[in-house]
């Protein structure tokens, strides 16, 4: 894009084709031709009008991923729903969450007349012969817009943007034919991340399945026919809370320090030379299982699960297995839940005689856990080229038409 065909704006340099547009200037030039919230005052549902089915009520959670999910949404009956004056989304409308959970948006595909918005979101409805709805959503989406709202709640204790101050914030629009080309492109970004998504769902399901079967004997591998036993965890490995450090000893770089739920910082020192399997044993994750790098500090905030000196236990598998162990019953005390060493040492758990049969297990898991990891890569990828397109299309550096 050549210097004279830009315009130098606030928001960064724009093509000169292009109009900077407020949501208020869009709506008085019949661009958009509905944005009202769900702010219901008096007719705010209580829990006890919510049913199995009816009429969709949408709520911030329901927006992910540019769509909306009605799979999870509660429903109200059609009288109550006839009862609302605002707040009613219909096909084709884009979403925004505005309310406690701000940012998420959605465009509204559904065979319903009707759904009914919460006070968490909004609605907007383009008017298809000036906007591309598609394409009005990616704007919501594009780090000009949320830079906007962003700016307006750092300036305010409450965390939402209402429907006056989404008004007055400004977009960048282009020729219809341009909106639409725009559009298409980053639609099929998301297309191909929605497709990526529903593969790592489908590979996480059939790995569930697969770790209930062979975790629990229903089914053998091929060639492993021998007998099970049952053991008790305290027999077979060594259950210890380490030494834990103060976070004021933490440092930049070092190895990583592994508390009640994962990574929590670094250290200079290790107090495992090889990775491990642990246990959640404080607060509200209590019973969690985990696994950690092979250098690594471990806190007290996880029991330790060690079968390093047992030859007869293949660590990859226990960690499997005992993924797969109800532990809630390990956990004492009310306030503050936890786990100590006995009743974890008592539960038990039935395992392959053979500790060959144990390894042949854990690699055809490990095998579907890495390509689930893969997936998941080429996930973040998609996910990071939809984020550049952005960039470059909804600011005309680089121009469809």
């Amino acid at each position: 894009m050549e210097l004279k065909d830009t315009q130098k704006t606030e928001f960064g340099i724009f093509p000169k084709q292009w109009s900077i547009r407020t949501i208020q200037s869009l709506i008085d030039d019949n661009f958009i031709t509905g944005h009202l919230d769900g702010n219901h005052g008096e007719l705010y549902p209580r829990t006890s009008e919510f049913k199995e089915d009816g009429v969709p009520y949408i709520t911030a959670n329901d927006l992910t991923g540019s769509k909306v999910d009605l799979s999870c949404c509660k429903f109200l009956s059609y009288e109550r729903a006839s009862l609302f004056k605002k707040g009613i989304a219909k096909d084709g409308d884009v979403l925004f969450a505005h309310n406690a959970t701000v940012g998420p948006t959605g465009l509204l595909r559904t065979n319903y007349d009707y759904v009914i918005l919460s006070t968490t979101a909004t609605y907007y409805r383009c008017n298809p012969e000036k906007l591309n709805n598609k394409f009005f959503l990616q704007l919501l989406q594009s780090p000009m817009f949320i830079r906007q709202y962003r700016s307006v709640m750092a300036q305010s204790t409450r965390f939402q943007v209402p429907i006056t101050t989404q008004r007055k914030l400004s977009v960048f629009l282009p020729c219809l034919k341009e909106q639409d080309a725009i559009a298409n492109a980053l639609s099929n970004a998301d297309a191909y991340i929605e497709s990526l998504e529903k593969l790592i769902a489908k590979k996480q399901l059939i790995k569930k399945g697969v770790m209930q079967e062979l975790l629990t004997g229903k089914r053998r591998l091929k060639g492993y026919t021998k007998e099970t036993i049952k053991i008790v965890l305290g027999d077979i490995a060594n259950l210890y809370q380490p030494q834990t450090i103060s976070a004021k000893d933490f440092s930049q770089f070092g190895y990583p320090v592994y508390g009640a739920n994962g990574i929590i910082g670094y250290y200079d020192r290790t107090n495992h030379t090889s990775w491990q399997v642990t246990v959640t044993c404080r607060g509200s994750t209590c019973g969690t299982v985990n696994r950690t790098a092979d250098l690594c500090w471990i806190t007290g905030n996880a029991m330790v699960v060690n079968c390093d000196d047992n030859p007869q236990i293949n660590k990859e598998f226990l960690y499997y297995k005992l993924c797969l162990q109800d532990l809630k019953s390990c956990v004492t005390g009310t306030g503050q839940p936890q786990i100590v060493r006995a009743p974890l040492a008592k539960v038990e758990l039935e395992i392959p005689l053979e500790s060959e049969e144990q390894e042949a297990i854990a690699s055809t898991l490990k095998d579907m856990e890495v390509e689930i990891q893969t997936l998941e890569k080429s996930l973040q990828k998609a996910h990071q080229i939809k984020q550049g397109m952005m960039q470059q299309l909804l600011t005309g550096r680089i121009r469809l038409i």
